[in-house]
């Protein structure tokens, strides 16, 4: 499998269980704490434009598909699909808490839930999921009072914060500080292949009033920016206290590499999902 990598970032691990493929962050496997994974396309059964490892319902697959490719990642945790929990992406900054009483929701019963782009948890054997094809992932990992998050944060999530939130909720439930939290960001849409109009730069501009420099360069023609949504995410989680030596940013784009990972630029949106997992082990 060859994957066109940034000089900039963290060398993301390449995994494989079975004929499952996934990727990893060296930071978070060096915590006994948590399992994670990111998917790639590889190692499913969905066709056509979902091939092979689409974890979505929603996007025209066939549900058996997805059944099994969900059956294969809950495998690689040690785990069944029934321990799953699954967001409810609509772009927001809402955030929900997680129990043993939402597992399965999203892949083996319906969810009573809407609106729900974080995940956070601090009870074990619940593997926490999130969906991407071009959004950012954020990994979080408070190894003080052992809670774990996920968040979808897109160009939406990102101009509102959707790191500062995460870690703003885990603090208001379970009395998280940010210096205990590790944190990764995950593969996503690069500075190169993300270009958007001024009314996206504009709201970025005001929203990072001192920092926007960083995050947004001309594009490639007049009215058109390229946005650096990784860079964003950094310097939000930075600002909310986490330690730069707890973080680690992805060195893969989704649309540079949409052969292996879904990309909704790539693809035109004809496409499956990825996703990330991530799970608190039982001590």
């Amino acid at each position: 499998m060859e994957l066109k990598r940034k000089t900039s970032g963290t060398h993301m691990n390449v995994n494989q269980y079975k004929e499952t493929v996934y990727l990893t962050f060296p930071l978070l496997e060096q915590l006994e704490m948590v399992r994670h994974l990111f998917s790639t396309r590889i190692g499913g059964v969905s066709k056509g434009i979902y091939e092979s490892m689409n974890l979505s319902y929603s996007r025209g697959d066939e549900k058996e598909a997805v059944d099994e490719n969900f059956r294969r990642i809950a495998e690689i945790f040690d785990t069944t699909p029934d321990k799953i929990v699954c967001s409810k992406q609509t772009h927001t900054t809402n955030v929900r808490i997680v129990s043993e009483k939402d597992c399965g929701k999203g892949v083996i019963y319906p969810q009573d839930y809407d609106d729900v782009d974080g995940l956070i948890t601090n009870e074990s054997g619940i593997l926490l999921c999130t969906f991407y094809a071009d959004c950012v992932p954020l990994y979080f990992v408070d190894t003080k009072n052992k809670v774990i998050g996920l968040a979808h944060s897109g160009w939406r999530g990102t101009v509102n914060k959707m790191g500062e939130v995460m870690l703003k909720k885990m603090h208001d439930v379970y009395k998280t500080e940010p210096e205990d939290v590790y944190a990764a960001i995950g593969p996503s849409i690069c500075q190169e292949c993300y270009e958007v109009g001024s009314e996206v730069a504009d709201v970025f501009q005001k929203s990072f009033p001192k920092q926007w420099q960083k995050i947004i360069k001309d594009g490639r023609q007049e009215g058109k920016y390229q946005l650096d949504l990784w860079e964003a995410n950094r310097i939000v989680l930075l600002n909310a206290g986490i330690l730069e030596s707890h973080l680690e940013v992805t060195d893969l784009c989704t649309c540079c590499n949409s052969k292996v990972l879904f990309s909704h630029r790539a693809s035109n949106g004809k496409r499956g999902n990825l996703a990330a997992f991530m799970e608190l082990r039982k001590s």
